[in-house]
């Protein structure tokens, strides 16, 4: 019997699984156990032509039994990946190749003609096999990047089944595959909209500085062509940079995802996902018949941008209530359930009603009260609870659109870099201030750090009494109020927060608790 690692994803885990091939004498039988799903049933097909193309034996023996074991057996296999150990496994047993399959993983999709072809979740596996203390990983020719990304294994990119067996078996030994650093992407990052693009709204402009120096949700509410959807396309400009760690966070995601192909091979761009408003629940959370990653998660470490936001499904919207406070999406399903992470900036816009004048001192809002009513109850206020800052986006005057934009091009960079770098420096402060608490920006803060991190001078309880009592806020609203009021204290590089900071974090309180 011979032994082949390779692995299966599950959620965005790798799970070790050993391919086992015996052969002996008998009726023919090529037979595929474990748990295995019909997209392996039928590899039988595509590797046995692809063995034959390549001038080798297949395993279509008349007088011959070919047991395939994917073990363990309680574990659901499915993809393609299992094509090429299996391949291995059967030329080993049949005496046709020979060498030591210990310390390496095989994973690849086998083309009829022996090609290997590109698979999803390599970044895993890979992290997986790195874990196990195994030595070597060979992957699909153009795999090889995102799988470089996991130190301490040695990583071979192979085009095809014979590419392979000659560096097996040593006529052709082949270089592991060097990994192409990412610090340089991370400095020549291109950002589709600069906030120099973005005509006046420099209360907008503010709130989104402060959203993204504390990681806040936030909602923009004006009426339609006021630049609520360039305000929110703009925000990856000023986030900060990726580090290391994210990098293989997201990359880990859209990897399983199947979603790097346009990445090429790593993700080292915070992710901006815009899901239309016809969106399904499972798009957005995620799930399926094979549980994947929806939206949410796709968004973890980035921006999740929901324009139309009443639009949206109901059950969309409240399902983004556990996430938004833990941070992780847990999906249960009848075959078993998976927890994917989803740290995102929610940044939603909306209409102030159907036809969208309601607050346009120009146009004549034609909705009823009803229907305006209607409307904005789509937006509960559990969920509006969870939002940190609620800015108007007005209309602007003709004056503002013809202000010059600048004598250089370098000018049509400089305020999108500009708030980045304050932004970065906030970041900084936070990374040093929750350095032992596991967590990286203001927002969030628990009870325990708030106590910790939020002392209030006099004053400044007093104005925290007085807005809680008037503005009759929950206790969650609260804490928001003062995870804001110190993102604003660290953009000004202050240490304690004064009453001044606590008084704009009041300005960006959701309309539903005035």
């Amino acid at each position: 019997m011979i032994k082949i690692s390779s692995s299966q994803v599950v959620g965005i885990v790798a799970r070790p699984v050993d391919v086992e091939v015996d052969l002996s004498p008998g009726l023919h039988v090529f037979s595929i156990v474990g748990l295995a799903d019909k997209e392996i049933q039928e590899s039988r097909e595509r590797i046995g032509s692809a063995i034959r193309n390549i001038g080798a034996r297949p395993p279509h023996k008349k007088s011959q039994r070919v047991i395939i074991n994917l073990s363990p057996a309680d574990l659901k296999k499915e993809g393609p990946a299992f094509d090429l150990p299996i391949a291995l496994g059967y030329l080993l047993a049949s005496e046709q190749t020979r060498f030591d399959p210990e310390g390496k993983l095989f994973i690849g999709e086998l083309g009829l003609d022996g090609a290997i072809k590109k698979v999803s979740g390599v970044l895993p596996i890979t992290i997986l096999a790195r874990d196990l203390g195994l030595k070597e990983i060979y992957v699909p020719k153009g795999n090889g990047r995102e799988a470089s990304l996991v130190p301490g294994i040695s990583i071979y990119e192979v085009e095809s089944l014979v590419q392979l067996l000659d560096g097996l078996e040593g006529r052709a030994r082949p270089s592991p595959f060097e990994g192409v650093s990412t610090a340089d992407e991370l400095d020549t990052q291109d950002f589709e909209v600069d906030f120099s693009h973005i005509k006046g709204q420099e209360t907008a402009k503010r709130a989104i500085e402060i959203a993204a120096a504390g990681g806040h949700n936030l909602l923009l509410e004006g009426p339609p062509g006021t630049g609520k959807t360039l305000l929110a396309k703009a925000i990856p400009s000023a986030l900060p940079k990726m580090t290391h760690e994210e990098i293989i966070e997201v990359t880990k995601i859209y990897s399983v995802a199947g979603e790097l192909a346009d990445k090429a091979g790593v993700v080292t761009t915070r992710p901006f996902r815009s899901p239309h408003h016809t969106a399904s629940p499972i798009a957005i959370t995620g799930g399926g018949s094979v549980i994947k990653p929806g939206e949410i998660t796709l968004s973890h470490r980035g921006v999740l941008f929901l324009d139309e936001f009443p639009e949206f499904d109901r059950r969309v919207l409240e399902s983004l209530r556990q996430p938004l406070e833990e941070k992780k999406i847990t999906i249960a399903r009848a075959q078993g359930s998976e927890t994917f992470p989803a740290d995102f900036m929610l940044v939603a816009a909306m209409n102030p009603c159907p036809c969208g004048n309601y607050t346009n001192p120009k146009k004549e809002c034609v909705c009823t009260s009803g229907a305006i009513s209607k409307y904005r109850r789509k937006i509960s206020g559990p969920l509006l609870d969870r939002i940190d800052l609620y800015i108007e986006v007005p209309n602007i005057e003709y004056e503002k659109l013809e202000e010059p934009r600048g004598l250089h091009a370098d000018a049509a960079r400089s305020e999108s870099a500009e708030i980045k770098n304050r932004v970065e420096r906030a970041r900084d402060i936070q990374r040093v201030r929750f350095a032992k608490d596991g967590i990286i920006t203001n927002s969030r803060m628990k009870g325990t750090h708030i106590k910790k991190y939020c002392v209030l001078d006099v004053s400044s309880q007093e104005l925290l009494k007085k807005a809680y009592d008037s503005y009759n806020m929950s206790p969650r609203s609260y804490y928001r109020l003062i995870r804001t009021a110190r993102t604003i204290a660290d953009l000004e590089g202050s240490s304690d927060i004064k009453l001044q900071h606590l008084s704009e974090a009041l300005q960006y309180r959701p309309k539903a608790e005035i």
